[in-house]
């Protein structure tokens, strides 16, 4: 039996870095495996579904899906601790968590995909993860056929020609609005990273590499490049703060990020599965927002609300959520 445990995953993954920085915190034994031909062999031994990060355990199984992992580690290694005390702190955290992996990947596989410029980095750099030792003609033609695959799934996360403006702006706005919350603390609830660090991090770490968002991170959001940099080894500098010091800063994200563009969507979405609709349409922030609906997102929705239905004590926490528009998603009272 290994004594370590192995994270088969790719820089260029917002889910497989967001694990590593979990681990990492919690000086977890792991050893950091990229995903490619070398590796195929264990990946398909241990993996279920075609997605990293992939973590087989020193028992020899397989975990995947990025909060799951994250949530059966906690069991095992609880200290130190990603969920603060506060109730209230600890479930925003949670939602976070689900709006960094969810409506953050949107921003991200957006920005990477829709300019050439951003295309052209990207594309070469995941050619040049794949084959790292091929001739120039060979890694220009597979980098072809990455940018090809990928700028055709733009789709699947509800970027197009109406939407793009929505996602940038959105982007541009929460930037903006996380740099102040930042500008105070080095984490996200204080002194220390929590859960909702991780998956809102994950993201925007990929973001800073790409040449677009990295520039509108490092020249317009300084705090936020900080909290980037100090993600890759996070470390307790001190202890989460209470959901009222947090609160002036954080609620404008929970609600005009969280409340008016997630929750909406993330709803609506689970109406067009349960209708069986071929593609949606939903008002976000006085816009339609229309895609193809995401079987992901509706078992992901779930996963939340059982989280949220688990919290001891909602006295606080639910005057909070109703008054950042989450309530009633979180409730399933959407329909």
């Amino acid at each position: 039996m290994a004594e370590y445990y192995r994270i088969i995953g790719a820089e260029m993954s917002p889910y497989s870095v967001k694990v590593r920085s979990y681990f990492r915190y919690k000086a977890i034994p792991h050893q950091w495996v990229l995903r490619n031909a070398e590796s195929q062999a264990e990946f398909e031994k241990y993996a279920k579904v075609p997605i990293i990060p992939l973590v087989v355990t020193p028992e020899g199984t397989g975990i995947q899906d990025s909060t799951p992992i994250m949530d059966s580690m906690e069991k095992i290694y609880p200290l130190p601790s990603v969920h603060p005390d506060d109730p209230v702190a600890s479930f925003i955290s949670v939602l976070i968590e689900e709006f960094g992996d969810e409506w953050g990947n949107k921003w991200m596989f957006h920005y990477r995909w829709t300019r050439d410029v951003d295309q052209i980095s990207s594309a070469g750099r995941i050619a040049r993860m794949r084959g790292a030792k091929v001739d120039e003609n060979k890694h220009a033609a597979l980098a072809a056929q990455v940018r090809a695959r990928m700028v055709d799934r733009l789709w699947f996360v509800g970027s197009n020609a109406v939407t793009a403006p929505q996602i940038e702006a959105g982007f541009v706005d929460m930037l903006s609005m996380l740099d102040r919350h930042l500008a105070t603390r080095p984490y996200l609830f204080g002194a220390r990273p929590a859960f909702g660090d991780f998956g809102l991090w994950g993201q925007i770490y990929e973001m800073w590499t790409d040449p677009t968002t990295g520039a509108l991170i490092g020249a317009g959001a300084p705090n936020v490049l900080d909290w980037v940099h100090r993600m890759l080894w996070p470390k307790a500098e001190g202890t989460f703060e209470t959901w009222p010091s947090l609160a002036p800063t954080l609620m404008p994200i929970l609600t005009d990020q969280v409340g008016r563009l997630f929750m909406p969507w993330t709803c609506a979405n689970e109406t067009a599965l349960t209708e069986q609709q071929e593609q949606f349409s939903v008002s976000i922030g006085g816009k339609v927002w229309t895609q193809k609906p995401q079987k992901y997102h509706a078992r992901s929705l779930h996963m939340l609300r059982e989280k949220y239905a688990a919290a001891p004590d909602k006295t606080a926490l639910d005057p909070v959520l109703e008054s950042a528009g989450c309530l009633a998603g979180l409730r399933g009272l959407n329909h």
